[in-house]
């Protein structure tokens, strides 16, 4: 997630940095899960490039568009749809509650729109995809023509590929460069829809809908609740007010949204609410067994020798983290290539080394293709390391955040190591 927009604010920021955390086993990089400007590229063979299976000839795609309308509230970034990178600093202001929900006038746009598209954040989990993807067949029960994407890279991670509504996602670039309807899904700022910020920037009318409480603030129709555990109980409560039945496959795709947000329903924003969405996601016919095994049961043998690797290199530092403890690991690019696991399969090493008694903070620095180091980390609750993230150039929630770098790992370290100290009376 691209920079110091994702550090966590606002009343909600407690509940959504506490549910920032991952499952077990191969999980892909959650929402919550930093991807810093410059980030994002997965490695490995194994992620499958997805057609334009619709067949969809965008209207404008090659054209030039003017500012954007009234109605979505966001200026023109100047930048082609493609590769366009938004600054949402100046926009960092935490949105007051009556400015994030606004039903009645996302319903209005969407029944009177003849096509919708959609975006979600790149490198998208389950609950960007998920979300993102019910929305789509739901909209096309309506009898809409729906076009669904996200920035490059236009992969979709090898365990999500078992969602369903996957014939609506286009690649970006066939995406409308203004279109007249637009809805961003689980993103906190505009830069994070990567090549699609600048047709988010120019669409007629943009439709936020995201559960960050870093959200910044924009579009011109924001359904936007810090409360709400996972992007996708927004969307389920949009979708039902459009008047448009759960079948199995919108079902599946929100419970994987729902499901990956709350860590299968173990973190703290697992509410009653939670359980009874979940409850009439199963009436629907999702298959929780089914689910839960794609999302977090199942890997290629060599993410074992990977991670047993991984593990190996551990390192325990108790004085580090003022004193709360740190714990530590490598992935190189060449642990993973002679193993034939593709990067997106590694998300899962961080939730077996935070596990660490002695250790508050948990570490693993992966090396992309680019030969650069996404650091993630997590904590207990005892640290921020979203704010030792921030001042690493990267971004994220007190309990979860990344940041990418160059350089030797114990470089790395070294600098996440000193940013973790404590601060002191006057903040510094």
């Amino acid at each position: 997630m691209n920079g110091p927009e994702w550090r966590a604010e606002g009343s909600g920021a407690a509940r959504a940095e506490e549910c920032a955390l991952h499952g077990m086993g191969g999980h892909p990089a959650s929402g919550h899960d930093v991807v810093p400007r410059g980030a994002g590229v997965r490695g490995g063979s194994a992620v499958q490039q997805v057609p334009a299976l619709n067949g969809a000839v965008p209207n404008g795609a090659a054209s030039g568009a003017g500012p954007n309308g009234a109605a979505n509230g966001a200026a023109p970034n100047g930048a082609g749809a493609g590769g366009a990178e938004v600054n949402d600093s100046e926009a960092r202001a935490a949105v007051p509650p009556s400015a994030r929900m606004d039903w009645d006038r996302a319903v209005e746009l969407i029944e009177a729109a003849d096509e919708v598209c959609l975006a979600c954040h790149i490198a998208p989990d389950g609950d960007a995809l998920g979300s993102m993807l019910a929305l789509a067949q739901a909209l096309h029960a309506m009898g809409k023509r729906c076009l669904a994407s996200f920035g490059e890279p236009f992969a979709v991670p090898a365990i999500l590929r078992f969602l369903p509504g996957q014939e609506f996602l286009v690649e970006p670039a066939l995406m409308p460069a203004a279109p007249a309807l637009m809805i961003s899904l689980d993103a906190a700022g505009q830069s994070r829809l990567g090549s699609l910020a600048g047709a988010a920037g120019r669409a007629g009318n943009l439709i936020v809908v995201d559960h960050h409480a870093s959200n910044v603030g924009f579009g011109g129709v924001r359904l936007v609740d810090p409360d709400a555990a996972a992007t996708a109980v927004l969307v389920e409560e949009l979708i039902r007010r459009l008047g448009v039945p759960l079948d199995g496959d919108i079902a599946q795709g929100l419970y994987a949204g729902l499901a990956s947000d709350t860590g299968s329903f173990k973190y703290p924003c697992t509410t009653p609410e939670v359980h009874d969405l979940a409850g009439r996601l199963l009436t629907a016919g999702v298959r929780p067994e089914a689910v839960s095994r794609e999302l977090w049961d199942r890997a290629p043998f060599g993410y074992l020798q990977v991670l047993a690797g991984a593990l190996s290199r551990a390192r325990l530092e108790r004085d580090a983290a003022g004193g709360r403890g740190l714990v530590w690991t490598t992935i190189a690019r060449s642990d993973r290539e002679a193993r034939d696991v593709p990067y997106d399969q590694l998300e899962g090493v961080i939730d077996q080394l935070r596990r660490t008694d002695e250790a508050e903070v948990a570490v693993v620095l992966k090396e992309n293709d680019r030969g650069e180091w996404y650091v993630s980390t997590r904590a207990k609750g005892a640290v921020d390391v979203g704010r030792a993230c921030v001042e690493l150039g990267g971004g994220g929630h007190r309990t979860a955040a990344a940041f990418t770098m160059g350089g030797e790992p114990a470089w790395i370290i070294d600098r996440l190591r000193a940013a973790l100290r404590e601060p002191g009376p006057d903040g510094e």
